[in-house]
C-alpha cells in the first residue's frame, strides 16, 4: 500500500475541494483492498451514483468515502442531516471509509473503516441551520460523531502514517460481524451498553455498568426498566463473543 498521492490526477483541478476528492478517490481506487471480502481492488463508481463512491467487484458491498486534512478526529463533517437519518435507517446504506491526508505531503495520515450497520441515530450530530442571509438559508447539516461509535467496530487501516496489516484488517472486521443487528432500535441499545462497557476495567461488575444508568436513561428517555435492559444487552453481548460472564455478577471484555 503506496501512502502517497498520485498528483499528476489533479492537475487540471483548481479547487482545493475538488483536488482532494480527486486525489483521495483515486488513492483509494489503486490502494485499498476489499475490508468486507479481501478483494484486492474496489471499482471506483460514477461521480452521480446518489449513495456509493466504490463497489467491490467480488462481495458487492458498497463504500462511501469521508476524507479531511490533518488527523481524523472525534467527528466528521457530512452533508444534509435529515438525507443522512434517512440513509442510515435504509437498506442501502453503504459502509464508509475515513481518511485524513497530510495536505503538504500529499500522503494518507490514517484511513479508518465503519461497517454500515455501526450506524444508528445516536452517531448523527445534528448542526444549527443556516442562517437568513446564508446562501442555503435554513440548511442543516450534521456531523458524524466517530467516537460514539463502538471501538469494536472502527477498524484501523492506516493508523498515523502506519499500514496495519491486511490480515488483521479483515479478522477485525470479522469479529466485529456479530453487532449487525436489523432493528435499529435494538442496535441502538446494544451499542449504548457496548460503549459503557469499553469505559470500564476488562474486568467489572453488574453494579459497575449501572453507573451508567442515568445517562442511557437520558439517551432512551422513554424506557423506565433501564437495569433489566442493562442486563438484556450484557447477555446479548455474552451471546456474540464479547463479553465473558465470570458469575458473581462479574463480567470480562473480550
Amino acid at each position: 500500500m503506496n501512502l502517497d498521492f498520485d498528483l499528476s490526477v489533479a492537475t487540471n483541478y483548481h479547487s482545493n475541494a475538488q483536488r482532494a476528492r480527486v486525489l483521495t478517490e483515486d488513492w483509494i481506487a489503486n490502494n485499498m483492498y476489499c475490508p468486507r471480502c479481501g478483494s484486492v481492488r474496489l471499482t471506483h463508481l460514477k461521480n452521480n451514483q446518489k449513495v456509493a463512491d466504490f463497489c467491490c467487484p467480488s462481495c458487492k458491498n458498497e463504500f462511501e468515502l469521508k476524507s479531511k486534512s490533518g488527523k481524523l478526529s472525534s467527528k466528521m463533517n457530512d452533508g444534509a442531516y435529515s438525507a443522512m437519518i434517512e440513509r442510515i435507517t435504509s437498506l442501502n446504506n453503504p459502509d464508509f471509509f475515513f481518511l485524513s491526508y497530510d495536505k503538504e505531503k500529499a500522503r494518507v495520515v490514517d484511513l479508518m473503516f465503519v461497517p454500515k450497520y455501526l450506524f444508528v441515530p445516536q452517531v448523527i450530530e445534528k448542526r444549527k441551520k443556516l442562517s437568513d442571509d446564508a446562501r442555503r438559508k435554513g440548511w442543516v447539516g450534521c456531523n458524524i460523531l466517530l467516537n460514539s461509535i463502538p471501538s469494536q467496530g472502527r477498524i484501523t487501516i492506516v493508523h498515523n502514517g502506519n499500514v496495519i496489516e491486511k490480515e488483521d484488517v479483515l479478522s477485525a472486521v470479522a469479529k466485529a460481524r456479530p453487532l449487525q443487528v436489523q432493528d435499529i432500535t435494538s442496535r441502538g441499545w446494544l451499542f449504548d451498553v457496548l460503549n459503557c462497557v469499553n469505559a470500564l476495567p476488562q474486568v467489572f461488575s453488574l453494579s459497575d455498568v449501572y453507573k451508567f444508568t442515568e445517562v442511557l436513561q437520558a439517551q432512551h428517555p422513554d424506557n423506565n426498566h433501564i437495569e433489566a435492559k442493562i442486563r438484556q444487552q450484557l447477555q446479548l453481548l455474552r451471546d456474540k463473543g464479547f463479553l465473558q460472564f465470570l458469575g458473581n455478577g462479574m463480567y470480562r471484555r473480550l
